[in-house]
């Protein structure tokens, strides 16, 4: 920055002040000898003199270099007007008013006698901003911080800022050894591209965790208390070995929380420092502590100001006792205990404040919880925010309150899960208690946050039997807003396959009655393989009907659910190939499907004692459910039976996002319609195949579906010319297998849902790890044929097992030229009809992907009994809308 004057006819008057200054100095030399301190302030007037004497008057202003700006703007930002006195002080004042406006990258001024000459270099235009280099930070992310933006002025300052801003974002993701490198590529008319070239470096890891001061616990007990954690090999999908200032504030309070619940009332964090290693790829954190004397819980009372509450009887309930260890939590969770039991009285803004009485003498804590008076209130409102497409009614008829009623905390908190349970709003619901216009009144704030309630699901899965199986279901559960529910689902696979389509209206005409109703169509086509390992189907089983629902409460926890049913089913058989002269053959198909074919129609009531209790009916926590099904199948139609069901939940929250499970179910079918015989006049089962129990995926996860219970498996053997004996063919395409299903059955589960790091939660993926077991049995042996042979021009010769021959005709059937009818015959297994438990374990995980909710399992079958089908791996996906 320069100022420059070539007036020549200042040239004298600067040479006397020189003089002059000449002489002053060596007049002072003597002085300056004999005491330095006077010396200093006579030259300071001198200079300041100097520099604000006026050297003439501006007789005009000429503006140099602009491209951009007009001449007046350049001045408009400067105190120099023709005309008026200047010295080299406001010339040097221009100056840095000039630069002060950051659109010149230079200026000078010249003096020519008083024609002031202003030459500027103006600061390039941004032509673009480039991001170069950035992976873990997309721009996305990036370009929101940054000032910087193009057709604005260059400055490097700006830069500077924006490079600074880059910076602190890498570093909150835990990158401290990012580096930005800023460059500017020139181009013509005074443009500039502005590149941020990013070297992001690897994440910052926190290597090190060193605790100073501690002798009650270990280091390692005391690591396992805080969010951060070391970096270790296995902790490669954590996110707490990252390093983050916000979170070493935490795990002090952490530290805190963890002494003083064992007893450590006077602990107290020294210090946390954090260093960063000299390769900026890690940290190592030292905490020193003081961890002071232990105590143990003194005289503890309660003292209540309200007359409804006895503070002696709160007492004897306090779950702290005097000489038990002291525990803050303890303390906490009892304030929140005496605040919910004055609520359930009514008594929303009763104070509970403890008192401590500490005394180091002998390490004690008294405690005195003091309760203090507060009017009893009623509710005065309920206000309902943040639901644009949910209706208020929907909300509001979950409310155990109404408005007038007085308040209760219990039914507060009712509502609360009610409302979660709805499935319609995010986890994070709260009903917030504020002040109504009166100390007797309150007003109750629900905010809920919508979510999506449309689901499409798509599943998948693969066996050995019926390779892949697919499904896809759209549901919305909260249709048009008024909590109905609409759901259609198609599934498809080589063993069966439905399209069903269901209405749900859970408040008939606004009354506590909920109506519904589905229609369905079911295909099940039981098959066996082929020598070409094409399939061949063995049964077709269509079901065709519809069901009507009612459910009424009964108690808060307890309703009813009343039902009609009304099915067509249809079994039928190939004919070529299992019929003899137009009527089933049982030694072709087996009496157990001889018997199941034909027309029905059941008709049939039943009804659902429901207790419930869970917190959350889409993902409880904590709760429990049982419910008792009967159906009675008989008014009208060709099928007579009563179906008992029961099943029964639990839910444990284990603290620290630990949910433990069990499951249990079980059920037995009764027949109406006595003794039933075969067309041969053989006793068969008395409930038909379409009306059995039947076991397996999804409902136990490591078998395929219907893979559990009594089934018939047909193989196909060939003579030995050699040996004369008949051996069964290998493969799957030798072997039919046909699931029968059962009259009795049960099942359980245990299941232990895994909390993950803050991580793993924010990705949405909650594991878990599960056992099934369970059986279905009670038939009547089918009586299985073994049919060992071969067809010849003269007809089938067989051999009874006492080795007699015989001689029957050779069946339709037999008469082709396909492999197995010429070679050999077919012997039958009936396998699986025990209730000896099959058992399986595994684990899956819940992932809500950006995609949609995903669930994949993994299950082994332990144990399970010969003709049991397992599968080891399925997955569902689906998609919110």
């Amino acid at each position: 920055m320069t100022a420059m004057n070539s007036s020549k006819g200042q040239r004298p008057i600067i040479a006397a002040l020189l003089a002059t200054t000449m002489i002053a100095g060596l007049s002072a030399v003597p002085a300056m000898a004999q005491n330095a301190a006077p010396a200093a302030p006579a030259a300071a007037p001198i200079a300041a003199s100097t520099a604000n004497t006026p050297e003439g008057t501006i007789r005009s202003i000429t503006v140099t270099g602009t491209q951009r700006l007009e001449q007046d703007t350049v001045m408009s930002y400067t105190k120099l007007r023709v005309g008026q006195a200047f010295s080299q002080e406001s010339l040097d004042q221009a100056l840095r008013d000039l630069y002060e406006t950051e659109l010149f990258a230079d200026v000078q001024i010249r003096n020519d006698g008083g024609a002031l000459t202003v030459e500027v270099k103006e600061n390039p235009v941004i032509n673009r901003i480039v991001l170069e280099g950035n992976k873990r930070l997309k721009d996305d992310k990036i370009r929101p911080e940054i000032k910087l933006a193009p057709r604005q002025i260059y400055t490097r300052s700006k830069v500077r800022a924006d490079v600074a801003r880059i910076v602190e974002l890498y570093r909150r993701q835990g990158r401290f050894a990012a580096t930005i490198e800023p460059k500017m590529v020139q181009l013509d008319q005074n443009r500039v591209d502005i590149v941020f070239e990013i070297s992001e470096g690897p994440k910052s890891k926190v290597r090190q965790i060193n605790i100073i001061g501690n002798e009650k616990f270990k280091d390692g007990e005391l690591r396992g208390q805080m969010v951060t954690k070391q970096s270790r090999w296995f902790r490669i999908f954590s996110s707490g070995t990252s390093y983050d200032p916000d979170r070493l504030a935490y795990d002090q309070q952490k530290l805190r929380q963890f002494y003083l619940t064992e007893g450590y009332a006077d602990f107290r964090v020294i210090s946390a420092v954090a260093e960063l290693t000299p390769d900026k790829q890690d940290f190592i954190i030292t905490y020193v502590v003081e961890e002071g004397d232990r105590y143990k819980f003194g005289d503890v009372k309660v003292e209540s100001d309200i007359r409804d509450l006895s503070g002696d009887a709160l007492t004897r309930r306090l779950p702290m006792k005097k000489g038990d260890w002291y525990n803050a939590k303890q303390v906490e969770d009892t304030v929140d205990t005496l605040s919910e039991t004055a609520g359930l009285f009514g008594y929303a803004f009763a104070q509970v404040e403890p008192d401590f009485n500490r005394s180091k003498d002998d390490l004690t804590m008294g405690i005195n919880f003091r309760i203090a008076n507060a009017p009893r209130v009623y509710v005065e409102r309920v206000d309902i925010n943040g639901n644009t497409l949910t209706q208020d009614k929907v909300v509001r008829r979950e409310f155990r309150l109404a408005e007038g009623d007085a308040f209760n905390s219990f039914l507060v908190k009712r509502s609360k899960d009610r409302i979660n349970s709805l499935g319609f709003f995010q986890e994070k619901l709260d009903i917030e208690q504020k002040p109504g216009s009166a100390p007797d009144r309150i007003v109750l704030e629900t905010n809920v946050q919508e979510k999506s309630t449309g689901e499409l699901s798509l599943s998948a899965g693969y066996s050995s039997l019926e390779r892949f199986i697919i499904s896809a279901s759209i549901t919305q559960r909260n249709f048009r807003g008024k909590g109905q529910e609409l759901r259609t689902s198609v599934n498809y696979s080589a063993y069966s396959k439905s399209v069903e389509v269901g209405f749900t209206e859970p408040y008939f005409m606004d009354k506590n009655i909920a109506l519904g109703g589905d229609i369905y169509r079911r295909d099940l086509n039981s098959f066996r393989y082929l020598s070409n390992n094409d399939r061949d189907t063995t049964y077709e089983q269509t079901t065709t009907g519809f069901q009507l629902r009612a459910g009424v409460p009964i108690t808060e926890y307890v309703s009813l659910a009343l039902r009609y049913t009304l099915n067509f089913d249809d079994v039928t058989l190939d004919k070529d190939t299992y019929y003899t002269d137009g009527v089933c053959d049982p030694l072709l198909a087996g009496r157990y499907l001889c018997d199941a074919i034909g027309k029905r129609t059941t008709s049939s009531i039943g009804y659902s004692l429901i207790y419930d209790t869970r917190d959350n009916r889409i993902r409880p926590t904590r709760g429990q459910t049982v419910t008792l099904s009967q159906d009675f199948a008989g008014l009208g139609g060709d099928v007579r039976y009563i179906r008992t069901r029961a099943n029964a939940a639990k839910y444990w929250g284990l603290g620290g996002g630990f949910i433990f499970s069990l499951t249990g179910e079980g059920g037995y079918i009764h027949s109406l319609q006595g003794t039933r015989y075969d067309a041969t006049g053989a006793e068969v089962d008395p409930i038909r195949l379409t009306d059995r129990f039947f076991l397996g995926e999804p409902q136990m996860r490591g078998f395929d579906i219907r893979g559990v219970g009594p089934r018939v498996k047909r193989y196909y053997v060939t003579l030995n010319s050699e040996t004369g004996d008949y051996e069964r063919r290998t493969g799957n395409n030798n072997v039919s297998d046909d699931a029968l299903g059962g009259r009795v059955y049960y099942m359980g589960r245990a299941e232990m849902e895994i909390p993950l790091g803050s991580g793993a939660r924010e990705m949405g993926l909650r594991p878990s790890i599960f056992v099934d077991a369970g059986a279905v049995a009670g038939l009547k042996n089918p009586g299985t044929i073994n049919f060992p042979g071969y067809c010849s021009a003269t007809g089938l010769t067989t051999v009874r097992a006492d080795g007699t021959a015989k001689n029957p005709i050779c069946p339709a059937a037999y008469t082709s030229v396909s492999d197995f009818a010429v070679s050999g015959g077919f012997e039958e297994d009936y396998l699986g009809d025990t209730l000896s438990p099959r058992l399986s374990v595994g684990f899956g995980v819940n992932w809500n992907s950006p995609f949609g909710p995903f669930r994949i399992d993994i299950a082994k079958a332990l144990l399970k009994e010969p003709g049991d089908d397992n599968k080891l791996i399925t997955f569902n996906v689906g998609t919110q809308f």
